[in-house]
């Protein structure tokens, strides 16, 4: 398998409706299905859960 397949850089955007969002990587075989990470959103300026965009 070619080292894209594995590790895809996917989007995170948060659930809070500003807009922002991280750029990450994961690993396909840990984590088959959509991520969901609480992280920090400054523009909303508290912690929130964001969720993995395809």
């Amino acid at each position: 398998m070619a080292r894209n397949d594995i590790r895809p850089i996917i989007k995170l955007r948060s659930t809070a409706g500003t807009g922002y969002m991280y750029v990450t990587r994961k690993n396909r075989r840990n984590d088959p299905d959509r991520l969901q990470l609480r992280k920090y959103d400054p523009v909303a300026r508290r912690h929130v859960l964001f969720r993995e965009e395809r």
